[in-house]
């Protein structure tokens, strides 16, 4: 097939010239309509709801809107997660999908659960709605409304938020690819009618009045029309409010005739709604803006383009005087990390091409090769259309051009080879070279072809890689997927068609300076691997112990989830007191922005404080993100780094008291919130229901984790100590005025939320109208105590008249994972990896800190990232481990062959792990995506090198060592260049220091280190492998004393990390083996089968008796007669005997449960013993431990002439007391694991959990709950049974009838028929009585049986649930007093006795009293455990 294929490209060359043509265009075309982006949009599928209840405060936000709306979403298809955030106001739930769901999909799925919810959330309270559908990377473009020089004091805040709500987020909502513009800061306009409290009171009016007066005089209305004549006119009412005034003379009540107006009680003017967020910008203090959120999966950049060009023309309709100031726009990020993937993409292509040219010795061969990447390029570019991936940092990152050109660099080296071997000095014909490029190309193809596959196939496991890694690597996969597919067609098409055209048709007759520069090396290389393949066994030796170094290497680099990338920007979470107002939080942002812009790096500062109008990150208000744009690199003066830079900063705003800072980047905190429901790297999360004990532990924790290195930025999340005003209605009071909760509520909201009476148009704006009492200077809860309400008597009492008004602290926000309650404490990694620091941090936390029963501790942010990562790698790397292995052993059908190739990707791993190492590289996703890369690569030498050896073979040399030499010798340059082109071409990126170079610098990095090592030692590892393997030997090796050893040495590592590996077993996996194995259950199952077959014998008949007769019946003349007959009982009798037979099979069932539960009882008895012996041993190696720091003491006390002889002595014989101990604890520990061998049938040695515990308290005293068990439904059957077996004895006793045909002859006349009926009546039943007695009198024996057998087990019960009772009490003294006394006695006793302030013989008898008090503790649990088993055994559990 691929020889037909190369033949029509050189034979036909104008038509596959035309298709490439075609082939250029659709590439062109495909590059202008390709999606850009900085980064791969790695959000999960998710979908968030929010509620705004501002009438609610954070406890009923909970109860009544995000509770109900958890309960429905749990039952969702396809949910992973489950995260809420309950504020006073407002209700945010993020609900995540699994990725494969589709967007539209789930939002209907979520939408319908919705609406069911709502149904239990008071209207109210508010209506759930669905975040349209925007992403980490949605926020493209943020701005801020500026007033220009001269119009500062023209418009206030109003004004500017009016401008931004009805001007600019109309117009830009019509953007293509906007899904919607959040506004920020401001105040919303609103008609405010304020009423003074004094003036109602002095009118007998209340606030319901003014409210309804309100609604009522704000209305227009139609009166149908008026025929008149020809026309008609028709009529409308006009009533709506169009201005203060007409608010003023809107009468409320009439006094008397006396008209009383809006007016006569307060005042109306322009108000604002209450504010949970601002903005401020450059210290200069609050400002207007908005952010632009792009729909999920739209091209970046050209929604950019086009906000834009709509922002140009909005500009020019907008007031005089203001201007818009773009402070974020993603293009510039876009373009910076498009410039660092161009610039290393072309740095790459010309190191390459520069190579190749080296390489090949000919300038020619070397741009054709060159010329495939551009082509091949355009080849991706028009699949990455075809698919939807977009071009980012990761698509085109890992793009290596040496990679991709490598199958045309074979091609290409195998020709030149080909006519420099034959044709030196000669020069061809066009159909000469069409012929020998044809022959040479489909003789090597195959070979290329191959390299090509196997590379490919390496990524495919990528492709299995899910969550955020496979939203990262996925496209980085798919991208090289696509180059070196249109490759490997440009391969066996183009290259082919090139080089029969442009290739010099006449061959040189001397050699170039690259076949001058390969010979030498050959000379030098052939004698140094000749010297090699003698010590065959050694170069193994020390090849397999770099290999393990480097294992131990690996083992020591720190671990992160992906290099965070420089984005080129600053963002600053800080948060202030708990309970702080807005405008101290603007003041305490104005105050930082001043710092920041102190610092020459800084271009610009904005605060985003609180929550947005589409609060998707819903911040309290004493809580904002400080975005820094910075200047470039080249301009910075005062760091070197952002961390250094973050560092300064840090020090300079922490002058600023009770401001806790967080150091992140704008996108990677939007990210980081999104996908784990944190903005820092760390989140640990401690789960539990009392949120007063949540925010004690998180402080907790924050204090023990403190001084850990390298963690920075630690904040506890804030969820109480919100102060609040609360009103606790006295109910007795309420019903002695008549009132009820709800009228004096809506009283309450009215007045200080402001009661909602209808909407103001001006033109085509609304605005808000509202009552509420007026705000004064004295509004305080004085104020609110004086409210009056009024009465249904039509007079009006003050609040705290039926009410209680105090301040009391409230949670400030409650926040769920999965419909758990949780807290958060965050913490951002500086100068350190961050799986080590969770690792240091889950050290800390395990040995300090004490949570409540039911609480516990998970770990979040990048480093559940991290873990999820690296558990799909594992998988994801041996799977490509072992498709690499398959497909060498498919085409080299030998597994020597694809073994020796196959060890081409250890030696590469170890380059990897080195070139980390010496980079100070942690171990990353990139870094493990760079490995899955690297073992592609790295087999593809040893392909050429044993498919050329086999080839030699072929041609007849037989010979293993001249084999070896000369082969390796004729392709050291193919393995040269492949392995230069393919790590050079990532040179760019392992060293490039521009934006995004941080993502890519792991995986170019493990690919340059892991082709230098992998080539090194394949040059001399894969030939003695070979050697090694294919070499007859005639005589026995010798094997000097130092290899010996060192294999002996490697021998025993795998075999004792084999035999180590021995299984965990559980009760459950010891119980599942026992009923499987053991004989006692197969038995009775057995015999239940047994008793089953019986039951087929209940309808047996009587024998078919035949009876015969001949002679002289009837006269001299002989005759004859036959007959036939069969018995039958009565029926009761065959219902009795069936009866009893079906009741045999019920007994048999009840035997067998019998048996399973008492092997159940022995299984789960051996199996505690076994743990508790474990337990033990492991006890006294601790012990063991303790006495040889003691041994080692004394002998040194005693060498320093500090103590006399008898110490020593003493230490040694404790010493060896304590080894007799464990050898006979390690004697008892086989006992019982040999005694649980037997009841599960199986001789596998097997290792404990880590884990003694107490089995679950049986709450049970009642006996009478021991009826149920096995033993005595067992007895009941066989009473029932005897019952039976009673009446089948009666039934033995009643008559049988036979019914029968006979024929006979008379005189040998024709033949004679009748019948015969016959009754056969037992008149002596005294055996029958008898055996029916003796019946009854089992019958009276199985009861009294079943009577004395229940007493007794209930008697067992209740002593057993009095032991249980009194371990209970032991084991809390042990787990409270008992086990704290003894750590406490040891250390102790250890301080003193080194300090000299006891003698040994106390610390002895110390240590001793210890080790008792643990010893007891498991014999207690040991104890308590075997007595819940008895329990569980009498209540058949």
């Amino acid at each position: 097939m691929i020889n037909k294929i190369v033949q029509f490209s050189v034979n036909n060359k104008l038509i596959t010239s035309a298709m490439l043509g075609i082939f250029i265009f659709w590439g062109i075309y495909s590059f202008t309509q390709l999606s850009v982006d900085a980064l791969p949009d790695v959000t999960n599928n998710q979908v968030q709801v929010i509620t705004n209840s501002p009438n609610l405060a954070t406890q009923e936000v909970e109860q009544f809107i995000t509770y109900p709306l958890e309960t429905e979403f749990k039952s969702l298809q396809g949910l992973v997660e489950l995260r809420s955030t309950s504020r006073s106001g407002l209700s945010v739930i993020t609900i995540v999908f699994k990725d494969n769901m589709p967007i539209n999909i789930i939002r209907q799925l979520v939408a319908e659960k919705i609406k069911i919810g709502a149904e239990q959330i008071p209207k109210e309270y508010g209506t759930p709605e669905i975040v349209p559908p925007t992403t980490g990377l949605g926020e493209i473009y943020q701005y801020v409304i500026v007033p220009q020089k001269g119009y500062e004091d023209k418009f206030s805040s109003t004004d500017l938020r009016s401008v931004q709500d009805w001007i600019i987020k109309r117009q830009l909502l019509g953007t293509e690819g906007v899904v919607d513009i959040s506004s920020f800061g401001g105040k919303l306009k609103q008609y405010e009618v304020s009423v003074k409290p004094e003036r109602l009171a002095a009118m007998n009016l209340t606030l319901i009045d003014v409210y309804n007066a309100l609604q009522k005089n704000n209305s227009n209305t139609g009166g149908s029309y008026i025929d008149k004549g020809p026309n008609i006119y028709f009529i409308r009412g006009e009533g709506l409010i169009e201005k203060l005034d007409d608010i003023n003379n809107i009468v409320v009540a009439n006094s008397h005739g006396i008209p009383i107006l809006i007016k006569d009680i307060g005042t109306v003017d322009f108000g604002f709604a209450p504010r949970y967020g601002a903005m401020t910008r450059n210290g200069k203090g609050e400002t207007v803006g908005g952010v632009v959120l792009m729909q999920k999966g739209e091209n970046a950049v050209r929604v950019i383009e086009r906000v834009k060009e709509k922002m140009k023309n909005i500009e020019k309709y907008l007031p005089e005087g203001l201007g818009v100031d773009v402070f974020v726009d993603r293009t510039k990020l876009i373009d910076r990390t498009v410039s660092t993937v161009s610039t290393n993409l072309l740095e790459g292509a010309l190191i390459v091409i520069f190579v190749l040219v080296v390489f090949l010795g000919n300038f020619r061969a070397g741009l054709i090769v060159a010329s495939v990447i551009p082509l091949a390029m355009l080849f991706a570019v028009a699949m990455m259309n075809l698919f939807g991936v977009s071009a980012n940092l990761m698509s085109m990152g890992a793009l290596d051009f040496g990679l991709i050109v490598d199958g045309a660099v074979i091609v290409v080296e195998s020709l030149l080879h080909k006519f420099s071997s034959q044709f030196r000095n000669k020069k061809l014909s066009q159909t000469q070279m069409d012929a020998e490029v044809t022959e040479g190309s489909s003789k090597i193809m195959s070979s290329a072809v191959f390299g090509q596959i196997i590379i490919l196939i390496v990524y495919i496991p990528i492709f299995a890689l899910r969550g955020i890694e496979g939203k990262m690597f996925t496209p980085m996969a798919q991208t090289v997927s696509f180059a070196i597919i249109g490759a490997l067609l440009l391969s066996i098409t183009y290259v082919p068609l090139m080089s029969s055209l442009f290739l010099n048709k006449k061959i040189a007759a001397n050699d170039t300076l690259t076949d001058r520069a390969i010979k030498w090396l050959v000379s030098k290389y052939q004698p140094a691997l000749n010297r090699i393949i003698k010590f065959r066994l050694s170069v193994i030796v020390v090849a397999v112990s770099i290999f393990i170094l480097s294992i131990f290497v690996f083992n020591s680099l720190g671990g992160e989830f992906i290099p965070e990338l420089d984005e080129g920007d600053f963002a600053t979470n800080y948060t202030i007191r708990q309970g702080s107002s807005l405008s101290q939080t603007i003041e305490v942002g104005t105050q930082l922005e001043k710092i920041a812009l102190t610092f020459p790096e800084v271009k610009e500062v904005v605060s985003k404080i609180g929550t947005s109008e589409v609060p998707t990150d819903p911040m309290p208000i004493e809580s904002a993100d400080l975005l820094m744009v910075l200047k470039d690199k080249k301009e910075w003066t005062s760091a070197k780094d952002k961390e250094e830079l973050a560092e300064k900063m840090n020090e300079k705003m922490s002058v600023i008291p009770g401001v806790n800072l967080s150091f992140e980047q704008p996108i990677q905190m939007r990210f980081n919130e999104l996908i784990a429901g944190v903005k820092s790297d760390i989140a640990i999360k401690i789960f539990g229901d009392d949120l007063d004990k949540l925010f004690a532990k998180g402080n907790e924790v924050s204090k023990l984790v403190s001084n850990i290195k390298g963690l920075t930025d630690i904040k506890v999340e804030q969820i109480i100590g919100m102060p609040q005003l609360v009103v606790k209605y006295n109910r007795s009071k309420i019903a002695q005025y008549g009132l009820n909760i709800s009228d004096v509520n809506a009283t309450l909201n009215t007045a200080y939320a402001g009661g909602y009476a209808g909407v103001v148009y001006e033109g085509e704006k609304k605005f808000d109208l509202v009552v509420r009492i007026a705000k004064t200077a004295n509004t305080d809860a004085d104020a609110l105590r004086a409210l009056l309400i009024p009465l249904p008597n039509g007079k009006q009492i003050p609040l705290n008249e039926i009410a209680d008004v105090n301040f009391i602290a409230s949670p400030a926000q409650i926040s769920r994972d999965d419909a758990e309650r949780r807290i958060v404490v965050e913490a951002n990694v500086r100068g350190r990896d961050v799986e080590s620091v969770v690792k240091e941090i889950q050290q800390v936390l395990d040995a300090k800190l004490k949570l409540p029963e039911g609480y516990y501790v998970a770990y979040g942010g990048q480093f559940q990232n991290l873990q999820e990562a690296k558990s799909r790698l594992l998988i994801a790397v041996p799977v490509a481990l072992l498709l690499i292995f398959f497909l060498l052993f498919l085409t080299f059908r030998s597994t020597k062959e694809a073994l020796i190739i196959f060890s081409a990707i250890p030696l590469a791993a170890i380059g990897g792990i080195l070139a980390l190492w010496m980079r100070g590289m942690n171990f990353s996703i990139s870094a493990g995506v760079g490995f899955i890369a690297l073992f592609g690569v790295a087999v593809l030498n040893g392909i050429v090198l044993i498919s050329y050896y086999n080839r030699l073979k072929e041609e007849g040399i037989k010979d293993i060592t001249q084999r070896i030499l000369k082969g390796s010798a004729a392709r050291l340059r193919p393995v040269l260049a492949t392995a230069a082109v393919a790590s050079l071409g990532f040179l760019p990126m392992a060293f490039s220091t521009s934006a995004g170079a941080e993502v890519q610098k792991p995986l170019a990095t493990v690919v340059i280190g892991g082709l230098f090592s992998s080539t090194l030692l394949t040059l001399f590892v894969l030939p003695v492998l070979y050697s090694l393997f294919y070499q007859k030997r005639k005589k026995k090796m010798k094997i000097n004393t130092t290899t010996r050893t060192l294999l002996l040495l490697i021998f025993s590592i795998i075999t004792f990390n084999a035999t180590a590996q021995t299984n965990t077993l559980t009760l459950q996996n010891a119980l599942d083996l026992a009923i499987k194995n053991y004989p006692t259950i197969q038995q009775a199952a057995l015999q239940t089968q047994q008793q089953q077959s019986l039951t087929g014998t209940a309808t047996i008949l009587d024998p078919f008796n035949i009876n015969t007769g001949l002679g002289q019946i009837n006269s001299k003349v002989l005759d004859y007669n036959v007959g036939v007959a069969q018995g039958f009982k009565l029926p009761n009798a065959y219902s009795a005997e069936k009866n009893l037979l079906k009741q045999n099979v019920t007994v048999a069932k009840s035997y067998e449960a019998v048996t399973k539960n008492e092997l159940i009882k022995n299984v789960s008895n051996a199996y505690y013993n076994w743990l508790y012996s474990w337990q033990k041993y492991n006890l006294i190696l601790q012990t063991d431990s303790i006495f040889a720091d003691y041994e080692k003491y004394a002998n040194k006390k005693y060498q320093l002439g500090e103590s006399n002889k008898l110490e020593k002595i003493n230490a040694t014989l404790q010493r060896k007391d304590l080894i007799l101990q464990l050898a006979q604890a390690n004697t008892e520990v086989s006992f019982f694991l040999a005694d649980m061998q037997k009841w599960i049938g199986s001789r596998e040695q097997y290792k404990p959990p880590l884990q003694f515990t107490k089995l679950p308290e049986i709450n049970l005293s009642d006996s009478g709950l021991v009826n149920k068990h096995p033993v005595l439904q067992f007895l009941q059957q066989q009473i029932t049974s005897k019952e039976f077996a009673i009446k089948a004895e009666k039934a033995k006793g009643q008559p049988s009838f036979n019914l029968g045909v006979n024929t006979q002859s008379l005189d040998k006349q024709t033949h004679f028929y009748y019948g015969s009926v016959g009754i056969n009546i037992p008149l002596f039943k005294n055996g029958v009585k008898a055996r029916t007695q003796a019946a009854k009198f089992e019958t009276e024996i199985a009861k009294k049986e079943f009577d004395k057998t229940q007493h007794e087990i209930s008697t067992i019960f209740s002593q057993q649930n009095q032991l249980q009772q009194q371990s209970l009490q032991q084991l809390k003294y042990y787990q409270a007093e008992g086990l704290p006394m003894a750590e406490s006695i040891i250390n102790a006793a250890q301080h003193s006795y080194k300090a000299g302030d006891i003698g040994y013989i106390e610390y002895i008898q110390n240590i001793k009293d210890a080790f008792k008090i643990k010893t007891d503790y498991l014999a207690t649990i040991n104890s308590y455990n075997q007595t819940i088993i008895k329990l569980n055994y009498l209540l058949n559990r």
